[in-house]
């Protein structure tokens, strides 16, 4: 959420920043919620003071046996007159808080301009491309071959897009999940958490996924919780409305879910397979920051993220997002993409995201540099460390072998405990 008195005082600057997202948003609407808002507080709080003025006539008058009535009369039209007001400052306050609830974080002053994902600028590049001296396939066909997915059983138990990972490569991807955890918790020192995978609606809105994305969420209607779309959401509210000490900043959690998302829309060749899915596993990667450390941490974070790729040996490069592809509540963000040698192209595995204090804000976290200042909102970070479809896509396939097996990278047999994925005769 932006706040508000930066918005009332800079609302050029919002609008431009909002343009830049390619966002439609009213911002003069909320101006003018906003200046109904400060006159009806205005004409309560004078009902008021009048009120307290006419009691403490009403007991003057009492204490002296002296008539009262006109003035009790004067006290309860002055009670319902700021009941009426009252209500319709209810009003306008919700409509001021679902409008403020549509809004988009403003994109970083260092974000490069542009609409869509064409004007994003790649800024790294990590890597050998591997070279075959044999016909390459795909990763569908890999995991059929080898036996270790079925998409056909796993569309027969939950529809399409939910994958079964079956023997090597249900341990396989244990492993992947299991080593990316160690390395986040032993190399980068994050603390790990183990998240419910269902949340309440505050958590969805904290996060910014509520109100504008609930038709992508997966909603179980009689509690009215949501399955998570990234452990992001129930990570990032864990010390919502909470007051932390500068000491203990930054917090840094790394966490394993399942992950849930509708992802509607038409299927083919650009989404078959891990390409797209309903249901999938990731790592990720949080942190609460001081205001002035956020863009440092964001480099550090995209640092975490991106060894996972280098301990693989899988090749990777880094995109700055372009204003116009932001998130709806990331001011920067940087996508991490693995080469996928079959599918002849990136495919992105990691979004590196500061949110600055837009979802702080919502979850009204805060810290206090001292017993005597005043609170102020952290700085919330997120990053996939990483998503593991499109990185089994990647690994399956710049590891295949002419054989028909796929190696295994160095750094993970030891969680795999085997060497190569070979088809069981």
């Amino acid at each position: 959420m932006l706040d508000l008195k930066f918005i009332r005082e800079q609302p050029e600057e919002v609008k431009a920043g909002i343009r830049k997202k390619g966002v439609v948003a009213d911002v003069d609407a909320i101006l003018e919620l906003d200046n109904q808002r400060r006159e009806l507080l205005q004409k309560v709080e004078r009902l008021k003071h009048e009120r307290n003025q006419a009691s403490q006539e009403v007991s003057k008058l009492k204490k002296e046996g002296k008539d009262a009535s006109t003035i009790i009369e004067k006290t309860r039209q002055l009670s319902q007159e700021i009941k009426q007001f009252d209500e319709q400052l209810k009003q306008v306050e919700a409509k001021l808080s679902e409008a403020l609830d549509y809004l988009p974080n403003l994109p970083h002053k260092s974000v490069p301009e542009g609409k869509t994902a064409d004007d994003n600028v790649v800024i790294k590049a990590w890597g050998k491309i591997p070279e075959f001296d044999f016909e390459i396939v795909d990763h569908l066909e890999i995991g059929e071959r080898l036996d270790i997915i079925d998409f056909t059983r796993g569309s027969k138990l939950s529809g399409r897009g939910f994958p079964v990972y079956k023997g090597q490569g249900a341990r396989l991807e244990r492993a992947l999940i299991n080593f990316m955890l160690d390395v986040h918790t032993r190399q980068h020192n994050y603390t790990e958490i183990f998240p419910p995978f269902l949340v309440n609606r505050e958590s969805m809105r904290g996060t910014g996924q509520l109100p504008k994305m609930e038709e992508d969420m997966y909603l179980c209607e009689k509690d009215d919780l949501f399955l998570i779309p990234t452990a992001e959401v129930p990570v990032t509210n864990l010390h919502r409305d909470e007051i932390l000490s500068p000491e203990e900043l930054p917090k840094k959690y790394c966490a394993y879910s399942a992950c849930f998302r509708r992802e509607a829309g038409s299927w083919g060749k650009e989404t078959r397979g891990f390409l797209r899915l309903h249901q999938f596993n990731k790592v990720e990667l949080v942190k609460y920051t001081l205001p002035e450390e956020s863009y440092n941490e964001l480099e550090q974070l995209l640092l975490d993220a991106s060894r996972i790729l280098e301990l693989l040996g899988l090749p990777y490069r880094v995109v700055e997002l372009c204003s116009g592809d932001l998130s709806f509540a990331a001011a920067k963000c940087y996508d991490i993409e693995v080469w996928a040698p079959a599918e002849q192209k990136w495919l992105e595995v990691s979004s590196c995201s500061n949110f600055e204090d837009f979802q702080a804000r919502r979850m009204n976290i805060r810290f206090r540099r001292s017993s005597t200042a005043k609170p102020e909102f952290v700085h919330t970070l997120n990053g996939s460390g990483v998503a593991t479809p499109r990185l089994m896509v990647a690994l399956l396939e710049c590891y295949q072998q002419e054989d028909g097996s796929v190696q295994i990278p160095a750094a993970l047999q030891p969680y795999t405990g085997f060497q190569t994925i070979k088809r069981d005769i």
